[in-house]
């Protein structure tokens, strides 16, 4: 059960001038259910994408990074669920590939300009016939409102299907900036099994767009974890269509690029949080808050290590109070002349610790009745300096350990 989290109302997503999505059931891996996702771009559009830093990355995950450093500009997105296409060595390329090609050929394009992604079971073959059988399909469908549908057919062990949509006004235009993304398990993205594709039809320098996805992601998606786990298929591609009729954006710097930067940022980010909120047997919603900081890198690294640590989530769970394991977590958070002296630690406005120890007016009932609540801030305050980061995560839940035991059933 997600946590304050509804399904996307179709009407509040905007569609993106020079983006058609089309959703076909292929049977990837279960019948009767949309798994395939295609989408089609505008001839001149521009993308740039963040992938996993895991090693053993998946087959589209190679694609990608393939075929966007070719510069043959992208024609084509497609997105399969059920199969990740992972630890499937040249088999899975080859079946990547000839994704590419028949998408390729049906649209009229080079395959370099087809971006493959896929989600799902690792170390599975790929059932690339099923796909190219419904790729027509997806095809025919091909709609600029159909947002919400691309939600749904991305999902794995998602409960709720996550949008997020929004409008600006740049240079007396409006410009709109929409996007998807699925996960619920194996997040701790580090580049986000997480997906993500925001689309925007403001007029922006090509040049750009790899800067902001990257400015953007390390703001959203790299600030989340569920389970600490980083999937072989992590993805974030931020597409420009360039139709808005703005005058072009020529700096992130500038009024026009801040505008449209804050967008993409606020998308991206509610997409973020959404995948947190629907967290695999998540109960609850957690802010962690480091502040004090000499720098954000060893603010992050101690956010990390509570909203990693099994012990911090699974009392989270229990609206257990037991408190120590965050200051433990802060400790072992790897910064080696960290003085525990100045520690503050908060939940919620319940000042819990200070100068390291308990709070002299702390008491025990303050924390069990912030911990009930389903959405909760965690701050810590270092006092070393000014930087400051957040992180979200979820509690651990004995129906996180029932969904992954269970996953291939």
């Amino acid at each position: 059960m997600a946590v304050n989290l509804n399904p996307p109302d179709p009407a509040s997503l905007h569609p993106v001038a020079g983006v058609r999505i089309g959703v076909a059931m292929a049977g990837v891996r279960k019948a009767h259910r949309r798994d395939l996702v295609l989408v089609a771009l505008a001839e001149g559009s521009s993308v740039a994408g963040v992938f996993t830093r895991n090693r053993f990355c998946a087959a589209p995950v190679q694609l990608c990074r393939e075929h966007l450093a070719a510069g043959a500009g992208v024609r084509a997105l497609v997105i399969n669920t059920g199969n990740a296409n992972a630890g499937t060595g040249a088999d899975g390329l080859a079946r990547a590939r000839r994704t590419c090609e028949a998408v390729a050929e049906l649209i009229g394009a080079d395959t370099r300009q087809v971006l493959p992604f896929s989600t799902g079971v690792i170390m599975e073959t790929l059932p690339v016939e099923r796909i190219e059988a419904a790729l027509p399909a997806a095809l025919a469908d091909l709609d600029a409102g159909h947002w919400a549908l691309a939600a749904e057919g991305i999902m794995t062990t998602d409960t709720v299907p996550k949008a997020a949509s929004r409008c600006i006004d740049i240079g007396g235009r409006t410009v709109t900036v929409t996007g998807v993304s699925k996960g619920a398990g194996m997040i701790r993205p580090d580049m986000a099994t997480m997906l993500g594709f925001v689309a925007t039809d403001a007029v922006v320098s090509p040049q750009l767009l790899q800067p902001l996805v990257r400015r953007t992601a390390d703001a959203s998606f790299n600030r989340i974890t569920i389970d600490g786990d980083t999937s072989t298929n992590d993805s974030f591609v931020l597409i420009a269509t360039h139709q808005a009729g703005n005058p072009q954006i020529t700096s992130l710097d500038s009024t026009e690029g801040h505008l449209l930067a804050d967008a993409v940022l606020d998308v991206s980010r509610r997409l973020a949080q959404a995948i947190v909120r629907d967290g695999e047997g998540a109960t609850k919603f957690i802010t962690v808050r480091v502040s004090g900081g000499k720098d954000v890198a060893e603010c992050r690294r101690v956010a990390y290590a509570i909203a990693q640590s099994p012990l911090v989530k699974t009392a989270f769970f229990a609206s257990d109070p037991n408190l120590g394991r965050i200051l433990a977590a802060v400790g072992y958070a790897g910064i080696d002349d960290l003085d525990q002296g100045l520690i503050d630690l908060w939940l919620d406005d319940v000042h819990v610790a200070t100068q390291g120890g308990r709070h002299p007016d702390y008491e025990e009932e303050q924390g069990q009745r912030v911990m009930k609540r389903s959405d909760i801030t965690v701050h810590v305050d270092l006092h070393r300096g000014v930087a400051e980061t957040d992180v979200w995560t979820c509690d651990l839940s004995h129906d996180y350990v029932s969904i992954n035991a269970d996953y291939r059933s």
